[in-house]
């Protein structure tokens, strides 16, 4: 009876496993999917998309399970596309921009969000909600201990040292603060935080009343770190790291002639310092006074497409549209509009111009050792950016991330096309999802897998954590004046927009096949 009765556990065991496995695609999934069927529905896609991206934001790859913090990147063993052993070519270091990706898709899985919850616990979403809590949880602790330790930051993080359980700063940034990477954590934490205090929860609750007071402590600083009068904000600020912002030893100096000016993802900081830095009316002012020759407005007429009126980009790199996955600019009718010009611009560009893929900017490719050649800031599209002289050679999955947030179901088709596009080149999926980037030519890709080329594509298709932060400023009272601020400066320059009758664009051509083999861990 016993036997009989193991005999029939077992065969119930292989058959759960065997319809669970049956439920979760394959490693290389692309290719069962054709740019029709992505075209006309992505969402079985996308369900597909958020399960193996989600292997990287694991313990041991995409963070530290010790602490919870976001390692920056892992190298892939070049054949079979596995970290390697014993954390071995991981990068250890990361930065606040990082730990704000993170930071948000928690936020959304601890909302309760059924795509957060794939992406979080691929295997297992029904736990999703209490993993997120658990790592917040840990999160905090860190930035707690690390405030402590290193009170000079004044509750901001430098880029850090990831390797132990306690943080410390990396040897470049010992003594130094970005204020841009800081400007998107804290946005991040806001709309954690909304979440969190909203619950029904006691524990969810508690958890949200911690991470405010952090929030709060990081107020009280700020404009003294970095706001240097008459509109002047810091890029970085040189500190003392020992030293508490309040000791008459601490001096907070602006690192050389680097100010944060511009109207990209470096305003989620301006805005930080306009509503929390206990700054005067002139000085709040003064920001955007300081700010108004960086937005500029430009057309973009190439290739027999245009004129399509868009905000100048400084590379037009899609990193430079990070601060819609993190606040309500789309509420403006005018910036929404905008915006979306912006990626028929990014669209149509690669499509008349026979690319199979977009620029943002990303690590190069990786060498015959495995090494990442270089970082390549400047990939966007020349003719309408300040910065003209840039790297066309490297395309990245992650610069349709833009794409995915305008134009409701359209743009999330076309998001997702190029998407599946990119990736259908050679050993462009792993193990832990998409790969980094890859050659124009098909000839190489970056052997590596990242916070900023796979997650923001993941936020993107969460929303963001546009509709928390909202709701949060809402309460806040902030709501309002944040429109009107941000509707009167893009009113200034923007009056008629050309170009909206055009298309967003999908793919003309194909990544080349040149040999390259997929990794042997990721075969169809």
């Amino acid at each position: 009876m016993l036997s009989a009765m193991s005999t029939s556990l077992f065969f119930l065991f292989l058959a759960l496993s065997l319809v669970k496995a049956a439920s979760n695609p394959p490693c290389r999934f692309a290719p069962l999917s054709s740019l029709k069927d992505v075209v006309k529905d992505p969402e079985p896609f996308i369900h597909d998309v958020l399960y193996w991206e989600g292997k990287f934001a694991q313990p041991g790859v995409g963070y530290n399970g010790a602490n919870g913090m976001t390692y920056d990147g892992t190298l892939l063993d070049q054949k079979t596309g596995l970290a390697h052993a014993n954390g071995a070519g991981r990068h250890n270091f990361s930065a606040a921009s990082k730990e704000s990706l993170h930071v948000m898709v928690l936020a959304k899985a601890l909302a309760g969000d059924a795509h957060a919850a794939r992406f979080i616990s691929p295997d297992s979403p029904s736990a999703a909600s209490g993993k997120a809590y658990q790592v917040m949880q840990q999160k905090l602790a860190t930035y707690l201990t690390f405030n402590k330790t290193y009170p000079g930051f004044g509750g901001l993080l430098p880029w850090y040292n990831n390797t132990y359980a306690t943080l410390a700063p990396t040897d470049d940034w010992v003594d130094r603060v970005p204020g841009l990477d800081n400007g998107e954590l804290l946005w991040a934490v806001y709309g954690a935080v909304q979440v969190l205090q909203s619950s029904s929860r006691p524990r969810y609750r508690e958890l949200g009343d911690q991470w405010n007071a952090w929030l709060d402590y990081a107020k009280v600083h700020v404009a003294k770190m970095f706001y240097h009068g008459d509109g002047t904000v810091c890029a970085v600020v040189t500190l003392k790291q020992a030293l508490a912002p309040n000791d008459p030893r601490q001096t907070y100096t602006c690192e050389g002639t680097g100010v944060l000016n511009d109207p990209y993802e470096g305003e989620l900081f301006t805005w930080w310092l306009y509503f929390f830095g206990g700054l005067s009316d002139r000085d709040k002012r003064a920001l955007w006074i300081a700010k108004r020759p960086q937005l500029m407005g430009t057309e973009y007429n190439k290739h027999g497409i245009g004129p399509i009126t868009v905000q100048k980009g400084f590379w037009f790199s899609s990193h430079e549209q990070w601060k819609v996955l993190e606040m309500p600019y789309y509420d403006i009718k005018l910036v929404k509009r905008l915006y979306t010009n912006a990626e028929r611009a990014r669209t149509c560009n690669s499509a008349a111009r026979h690319i199979p893929g977009e620029y943002a900017s990303v690590n190069n490719v990786t060498d015959s050792t495995g090494e990442i050649i270089g970082y390549i800031s400047n990939a966007g599209i020349p003719n309408i950016s300040n910065q003209t002289k840039q790297e066309l050679d490297v395309i990245t999955p992650y610069a349709v991330f833009p794409t995915l947030l305008v134009e409701g179901e359209r743009g999330r088709s076309v998001g997702m096309a190029w998407w599946w596009n990119m990736v259908m080149g050679k050993k462009m999926q792993n193990p832990y999802g998409s790969t980094e980037s890859e050659r124009v030519d098909g000839t190489a890709i970056s052997s590596f897998v990242s916070w900023d080329s796979k997650i923001t594509t993941v936020a993107a298709l969460l929303g963001g954590v546009v509709d928390e932060v909202r709701e949060k400023m809402k309460a806040d009272g902030m709501y309002s004046e944040f429109l009107t601020v941000t509707k009167r400066d893009y009113s200034r320059v923007f009056t008629e927009l050309k170009g909206e009758d055009v298309e967003l664009c999908l793919p003309e051509t194909r990544v080349p096949d040149t040999g390259l083999k997929d990794y042997a861990q990721c075969r169809s």
